[in-house]
């Protein structure tokens, strides 16, 4: 057992508002500079739509993460053959307006008009695309962009506005198993072995982009006037402090959690090559992700030299909770074979109550129509378990155990708390669990929310890719 520790987050979707704060505060101190115009290392996306840049989900367009060849793994890009970055027009070419024209314009009868100006070029030009092009336009043409609706109905849905819409905050999952520092034949990405946090040399970077191709999520960015590669940093300064990303502490929702997860960096490849990918997110939950309370795994921790503080934060990590304990969190897409670090909690839509209105419903019903709520399972499956409609399934029984359970302390009403009790006990809950997880996502203080050890101690012995653990070809 090769145990190592990452700092993680877990985002809870079903508090995600779509107000953008995350992205804003994230360009602000990292690309609000010439050459990262149209980037966004932290953005929020409207779903069912494109995404940004426009269909990254779509391996098939641009050969991003992992592929199994004769059960290895093997990058989907072949290094000077089938190499497809986006295009400037995927992402969007970025663009500010003409305002001294407002103010320069004689007067006339009619209004003067800003035009955009290329960042670029600075030339004028048509806005044709941004990072957020389809913001809460979840039932329009663009539904029919996203990946995430093979199966389903995609043309009904696109007819019906109200029909779903939720909303999707993505940075870089730093991996496990990157596809991007395997990608890059300089060596210029490497993964910390204090913390797990991915990072771009800056001085071995030459800009050949191969790592904007293999990531999957397209969270690699081109700097077009450093010609190198960029990317989320998990702002590791502040995390060195013990201080929660920018994004997350400025999270209006409340709805990222950060802390420290401990894992087996010798069952990485193996569960990465699992066969079916349906499987793969079920094995990486219970293989590679390891309980800090087990003493077996405390003494392989201690003997491979994580301190003793970053084990303690390990064991109050509300990410262990949330994925490990209660397994209401998953990773994105993990099809890509990564195996993310970033996880979500499914949305839970309507509440409860809503739910009983809509569907004539009691309490003791729910459970049976949990497959027939707005946002369809299915669509959720496809985007955090690979397919697997099971797990998201029980995921959203326990989050509604725990809104049954929370409303029968508050609600005088015969008999239900008995079937609070009944609805945990299906959801293979106890009480301690649901006031425990209600805490947590709806009653979390600063300290609950961001369990981040100070100073991590560099405990590693020898480089992370020199054991071969991420797969290199």
């Amino acid at each position: 057992m090769n145990v190592r520790a990452q700092i993680s987050m877990a985002m809870n979707l079903d508090k995600c508002i779509g107000c953008h704060t995350c992205s804003v505060t994230c360009k602000n101190v990292w690309t609000n500079r010439q050459g990262a115009e149209y980037m966004w290392w932290n953005n929020v996306e409207t779903r069912p739509g494109p995404g940004y840049p426009r269909q990254w989900e779509n391996q098939n367009k641009y050969n991003g993460g992992w592929a199994l060849d004769g059960g290895k793994l093997k990058l989907r890009i072949e290094l000077g053959k089938n190499y497809k970055p986006p295009s400037l027009q995927d992402y969007y070419e970025p663009w500010t307006y003409d305002y001294e024209v407002l103010f320069s314009e004689k007067q006339t009868e009619q209004q003067p008009v800003a035009r955009p100006i290329s960042l670029i070029t600075d030339e004028p030009m048509d806005v044709a695309y941004g990072p957020n092009w389809n913001d809460d336009l979840a039932g329009t043409d663009y539904i029919l962009e996203d990946p995430g609706l093979d199966g389903l109905q995609k043309e009904v849905y696109a007819q019906f506005r109200d029909v779903f819409m939720m909303y999707l905050p993505r940075i870089c999952n730093h991996c496990l198993n990157p596809s991007c520092l395997a990608a890059c034949p300089r060596k210029a990405i490497y993964k910390r072995e204090e913390d797990g946090i991915v990072l771009v040399d800056q001085n071995r970077c030459r800009g050949y982009r191969y790592c904007v191709a293999a990531c999957p999520y397209k969270k690699v960015y081109y700097n077009w006037k450093t010609g190198k590669s960029e990317k989320c940093i998990l702002c590791y300064p502040r995390v060195e402090a013990g201080q929660p990303t920018v994004c997350s502490l400025t999270c209006v929702g409340k709805i990222r959690y950060m802390g420290v997860l401990l894992y087996d960096a010798d069952k990485v490849l193996d569960v990465a090559s699992t066969p079916d990918p349906t499987q793969l997110v079920r094995r990486f939950i219970d293989e590679v992700l390891l309980d800090p309370f087990d003493p077996a795994v405390v003494e392989a921790a201690r003997r491979n030299g994580i301190p003793d503080d970053w084990i303690k934060a390990a064991q109050r990590s509300p990410v262990y909770k949330i994925v490990k304990k209660w397994k209401v969190g998953f990773p994105l897409h993990p099809e890509f074979r990564t195996l993310p670090m970033v996880f979500y909690v499914p949305p839970l839509s309507p509440v409860v109550t809503t739910f009983e209105k809509t569907y004539g419903a009691k309490i003791t019903d729910v459970f049976p129509k949990v497959s027939e709520l707005r946002i369809p399972i299915k669509y959720l499956a496809n985007l955090l378990t690979a397919g697997d409609t099971s797990l998201v399934e029980q995921a959203l029984k326990k989050l509604i155990a725990v809104r049954i359970y929370e409303r029968s302390r508050n609600v005088a009403e015969p008999g239900l708390a008995e079937k609070a009790k009944a609805a945990l006990a299906e959801a293979g809950l106890t009480e301690e669990d649901a006031e425990e997880m209600y805490r947590l996502f709806a009653l979390a203080r600063y300290e609950d929310r961001f369990v981040i050890p100070t100073n991590p101690k560099r405990y590693a012995k020898q480089p992370y890719i020199e054991r071969g653990v991420v797969g290199l070809p």
